[in-house]
């Protein structure tokens, strides 16, 4: 039996593109907090894996820098194949690592906008409370999308385009569906991304421009602004698959 998901999506109205963006931003100031927190704790994770991944390259950038000016210097890159691939793969494994701990945090983010919508006093709980009974589920979806991505760049990087908007919603689906298997996630997300396309896309380009942002701020307002996207997603959600409790409460919608 088909889970009522896809029944729901079947029948899911178009979202209103400018209604959509306006309770998007604002949200943002019920959620400019809880998102500063999610970005640095994120951060936390992020840089000690990009330092690693560049530290084999120190003495090559050293040497590039004490020579910089030099017309004759060529660079030397001294590395054996062995060490090449197994650079890549390890590269690989720590981003898998970190999307891991991303995706749950942006799947408890998903669940304080929920909370915020509704007005509820309710505790989120831990920042990756998610990891808990879901670990397999979270690798196996950020390990889906890593392969779809790279399937997609592979292919002329055209793909790419199509593919970043079902990947989006992986998480927001995640967090409000946890009776769903890997493969229904996958197959709801293609579903709801290619019915509503032009506008997921649309929306997901403004909510990156809107992101960048934060750099201006001497990169202290982009750990603000980095979780943005995430709004107008929870609320394309909620106007198209929207949540049972929110039938039976018409009301209920205090991010509008």
């Amino acid at each position: 039996m088909e889970h009522p998901i896809f029944n729901r999506i079947e029948k899911a109205q178009k979202p209103d593109f400018g209604d959509l963006l306006t309770k998007s931003f604002d949200a943002v100031k019920a959620l400019w907090e809880p998102a500063l927190y999610h970005g640095l704790l994120n951060m936390l994770f992020v840089l000690p894996v990009l330092i690693a991944v560049y530290v084999p390259f120190i003495p090559m950038y050293v040497g590039i820098l004490e020579n910089m000016g030099n017309p004759y210097y060529n660079p030397e890159f001294d590395y054996s194949v062995a060490f090449i691939v197994g650079y890549v793969l390890v590269v690989l494994l720590f981003s898998l690592f970190i999307q891991i701990f991303s995706f749950s945090l942006v799947a408890h983010f998903y669940k304080v906008i929920r909370l915020k919508d509704i007005g509820s006093a309710e505790k989120p709980g831990s920042y990756f409370s998610y990891l808990k009974g879901n670990f397999g589920k979270i690798f196996l979806l950020n390990l889906a999308a890593m392969g779809i991505a790279v399937v997609a760049a592979l292919l002329c990087y055209l793909p790419i385009f199509y593919v970043m908007v079902p990947l989006q919603l992986f998480a927001v689906l995640f967090t409000f569906n946890q009776d769903l298997s890997v493969s229904q996630i996958i197959k709801a997300a293609f579903k709801l991304g290619h019915k509503f396309w032009l506008i997921i896309f649309g929306i997901v380009m403004i909510a990156s421009m809107v992101a960048q942002l934060g750099m201006i701020a001497c990169f202290v307002g982009m750990f603000v602004t980095q979780l943005f996207v995430h709004i107008p997603i929870y609320h394309i959600y909620k106007s198209t698959i929207g949540f049972p409790e929110d039938e039976a409460e018409p009301s209920v919608g205090v991010l509008q």
